[in-house]
């Protein structure tokens, strides 16, 4: 198969010492690599030096004459904002009129309508202007796109498109992402970097992963012989040395010596171990002995609304969260997900008593901000934990939050800097380190993932999933929705309704999912989902056929999502016609 990139030596030095030391690699035509990593151990970097964009310290990067490469930035350019999306779409090819063919046929393909083309950039929506990134790219023709996170912030519809774009683009990638799922599902190879070296692995997102805990579990077990045969030659080395003193025996000496340059070679040849991640997450919560801790009514006159003078975002009938309930909420970008949390968030600040919006009084209930504004800028990392910490005894002291900094990876040195410093992933960090320290009730969480790396969506999954008290959740990470969360309301159509699982959800919000499903009833509210007998035996067989017809197709060719989305609405029909 065709190398179209490789790369020697690559070496890149900052102020904390090396980014990358000595990465060597190729890329070949028709790879798909997922490229995963912590934050800040130079993903972005990387692809950056791939496009040209940065210059390596040392080492060199080859590209073959059959390479055309684009690079898909993570923002938007801030000189397309006043631009429409037609006119931004046209820029790359201004000059080569033989093109401009290409923008018209690209607005259908990227999924815009014709009406959309002429909607200035800085209105579109997260998902759009990935879409226009991408458009950006493929009007150069290149058989090589390098996408740094490109599912950031975008909503699952979005995510949705992008994967079956992805699943059908024929050329190679390198995909920087933190959706496991996403990596799974187009990624064939993955490239872990970690500890300033590159993994490379003939294995998708998940199995990678899990090939290179196997691997640190071998050298740790290899690094413990090879410590214990060096103590030990250690031990016989100071030994000899100090009897060649005592009896002047120059031949002792000399072993002691030769001894020890033994010594020094096992220490240089030593199998490396990783220091691991740089922290770990954790989320401490109390269960409350309650029948409810929030209840929404919408038959009773709440209204959800971007700002107070605007129309409501969507209607609901009564929905209520309990203890142990972890509850997703679905939706596209601007549909009112995070304007629902707000006004819960408020209402609990301003302690209103309202008929439609009601809250267990006895219950500690916490928020987490999707801007992270939650932390005073100007405050030093232990006083910005104080008023979480406040609200748990055990937690007031200095030397409490001082502990609880180090252990959640802030070293002592750190706890004097300012708020205003940390990156995005470290004030996420901070924030979920004092919604532990307070021991919540209940958690409104809006888009707690977005600067999160993929262990620490991993960790906040199964930290949520153990929670001790109940939670409502914004999340457009499947992974995340579906390990942490029992229950799933959709915003769609301008209705918020309960669904009964994940992959009903989804569907409820993916347009290529065929007809929508009907929500499941409440037990409390119990009635058929269909009446017609005829009509689900029909609907059965169609969606069987449906199912075995993507099943035979290649791997690549399949769609994922749609099949989850035929399964589940298979069990439902199932279910209410009997069949085991």
């Amino acid at each position: 198969m065709t190398t179209l990139i490789s790369t020697q030596a690559l070496q890149l030095d900052t102020h904390d010492g090396f980014l990358f030391n000595e990465l060597a690699f190729t890329l070949r035509q028709g790879d798909r690599i997922g490229l995963i990593g912590h934050n800040g151990c130079g993903k972005s970097t990387l692809l950056g030096l791939l496009s040209g964009t940065r210059e390596a310290t040392a080492g060199t990067i080859h590209y073959a004459r059959a390479c055309r490469l684009q690079h898909v930035e993570q923002h938007l350019p801030s000189e397309l904002a006043s631009l429409s999306l037609y006119d931004a779409l046209l820029a790359p090819v201004l000059e080569q009129p033989e093109l401009h063919w290409r923008v018209d046929s690209l607005l259908a393909e990227l999924g815009f309508e014709h009406e959309t083309a002429q909607v200035p950039v800085h209105s579109l929506s997260g998902g759009q202007h990935t879409r226009l990134l991408l458009g950006r790219a493929l009007l150069q023709e290149p058989n090589v796109l390098l996408l740094d996170e490109p599912s950031n912030h975008l909503d699952l519809p979005s995510l949705l498109w992008l994967e079956q774009f992805l699943l059908t683009w024929r050329g190679a990638f390198i995909l920087v992402s933190h959706d496991q799922r996403l990596l799974d599902n187009v990624a064939t190879r993955s490239w872990i970097l970690r500890d300033s070296r590159l993994y490379d692995f003939d294995l998708p997102c998940g199995p990678a992963l899990a090939a290179l805990a196997e691997a640190d579990v071998a050298a740790a077990a290899r690094h413990a012989a090879e410590q214990k045969e060096i103590d030990r030659l250690a031990v016989s080395s100071t030994r000899l040395a100090l009897w060649g003193k005592i009896y002047d025996n120059v031949g002792m000496a000399r072993k002691a010596k030769s001894m020890q340059r033994r010594i020094d070679k096992l220490q240089d040849e030593q199998s490396f171990v990783s220091d691991g991640a740089p922290w770990r997450l954790s989320l401490r919560g109390k269960a409350l002995a309650a029948d409810q801790l929030l209840a929404l009514d919408g038959l009773d006159g709440l209204d959800v609304r971007a700002v107070p003078a605007s129309p409501a975002l969507f209607q609901m009938g009564q929905l209520w969260l309990k203890p142990g309930d972890r509850v997703a909420l679905l939706g596209a970008n601007g549909s009112g997900k995070s304007s629902l949390l707000r006004l819960c968030w408020q209402a609990i600040q301003a302690q209103e008593e309202r008929a439609d919006l009601r809250y267990h009084h006895a219950a500690n209930i916490g928020y987490y901000d999707q801007s992270l504004r939650q932390l005073a800028d100007d405050a030093d990392l232990s006083d910005a934990l104080y008023p979480f910490a406040v609200q748990n005894e055990a937690a007031r002291s200095q030397v409490a939050r001082k502990q609880a900094l180090i252990s959640a990876g802030f070293p002592y040195a750190r706890h004097g800097q300012t708020v205003a410093t940390l990156s995005g992933g470290e004030r996420a960090r901070l924030l979920f380190l004092g919604l532990s320290l307070a021991s919540y009730h209940l958690l409104l969480l809006d888009e707690p993932s977005n600067h999160l790396d993929m262990q620490g969506k991993a960790e906040l999954g199964q930290a949520l999933r153990g929670f001790a008290g109940g939670c409502l959740l914004v999340s457009h990470d499947r992974d995340l929705i579906e390990t942490a969360c029992n229950r799933f309301w959709v915003v769609a159509d301008g209705q918020l309704e309960e669904w009964p699982d994940a992959a009903s959800a989804y569907a409820r919000l993916s347009a290529e999912d065929g007809p929508a499903l009907t929500p499941a009833p409440r037990v409390e509210h119990a009635s058929a989902v269909l009446t017609d007998i005829d009509l689900q035996l029909e609907r059965l067989c169609e969606l069987e056929q449906l199912l075995a017809e993507d099943q035979a197709r290649k791997p690549r060719h399949q769609k994922p999502a749609s099949q989850q989305a035929w399964q589940a609405e298979l069990a439902q029909l199932n279910q209410v016609l009997g069949i085991s």
